[in-house]
């Protein structure tokens, strides 16, 4: 059962894709959280209508950018103009400065232009020419990136990979699924038709809430055995860092608050923690794709749940 505060924007996600519950709740749990979500998959699976179906749920400001190889830093966060007018530069800010900022094929730019995030989205500011400037709030960035194709394309770093709440992949939707999005987009796009179902400081306050669900003592263990099991997988070369634990409780947290209780379970631990957990570790066969999030999986299966 869903929160009735947070329900009509799930209502929205729904009604442009179909299908998945999943991944929907994973990125709710992810804005509650007041995370970023990194979406890996391959073209055409919904990645980016999911983002903008997001943006439209919410009456706040949405800046996409379509990263490339040639993209800058400072077509990320601005740039300082010199007016000789004035004998002063004027600062010009970037698509950072937004609400809900869509990081469209974000492994396609370089390192420097991938790096300039790090800032953004773990203190919710960005530091041009000396100067730091506060960005708005609520601050929320989803990237996307296709994790199969490599020409063109700049791996990710681990540390911008530990800024992500939440990664996770959409999947293909089943066959009477697959009829009713063909059905749907016969005479038009549903996002023509999605309209804002929360405002800014609504959405600010449902993040409140969800940050004041009680983290009882056995969720906070049960994170603490995950992570720490995770260091010892014969799969794993570097396991979850206290970020990692620190990220499975609000998680879990924005998790209990999306189902409509005021308290966590370890039930919420085990609903976000192939999500939390597996971009963040370190494999020891780095291309053995999949292998991290069965990784996960045996965790779940062999860490011994709290009483």
């Amino acid at each position: 059962m869903t929160s009735a505060k947070i329900k009509p924007l799930e209502e929205n996600l729904r009604t442009v894709i179909r299908g998945k519950e999943g991944p929907i709740r994973l990125l709710l749990t992810g804005l509650l959280a007041r995370g970023h979500v990194l979406v890996e998959d391959l073209p055409g699976m919904g990645k980016t209508t999911l983002a903008k179906a997001l943006a439209l749920s919410i009456d706040c400001e949405f800046r996409r950018i379509q990263f490339t190889p040639d993209l800058l830093p400072g077509d990320v966060l601005g740039v300082s103009i010199f007016h000789p007018e004035r004998h002063a530069f004027e600062f010009r800010p970037g698509p950072v400065f937004t609400n809900v900022l869509l990081a469209d094929e974000i492994n396609r730019t370089n390192p420097r232009t991938q790096s300039c995030l790090l800032e953004a989205m773990n203190e919710s500011q960005a530091t041009v020419d000396g100067t730091t400037r506060p960005l708005p709030a609520p601050f929320f960035v989803i990237a996307t990136q296709n994790p199969v194709e490599r020409a063109g394309t700049y791996p990710l770093p681990d540390s911008q990979l530990d800024r992500f709440l939440l990664s996770f992949e959409m999947g293909y939707p089943d066959r009477e699924m697959t009829k009713a999005l063909l059905k749907d987009q016969a005479h038009g796009h549903p996002l023509d038709r999605t309209r804002p179902a929360l405002t800014g400081p609504e959405l600010l306050a449902l993040q409140g809430e969800a940050r004041a669900v009680a983290l009882g003592d056995a969720v906070v263990e049960y994170a603490i055995r995950l992570a720490e099991a995770s260091r010892k997988h014969p799969a794993v070369a570097i396991g979850a860092s206290p970020r990692g634990a620190l990220h499975l409780t609000r998680a879990a947290q924005a998790h209990a608050f999306l189902l409509g209780r005021a308290h966590t379970i370890p039930d919420d631990v085990k609903a976000v923690a192939s999500a939390v957990l597996a971009h963040r570790m370190i494999l020891r066969d780095r291309g053995a794709t999949g292998q991290a999030r069965e990784a996960v999986e045996d965790l779940l299966r062999e860490t011994e749940i709290p009483i």
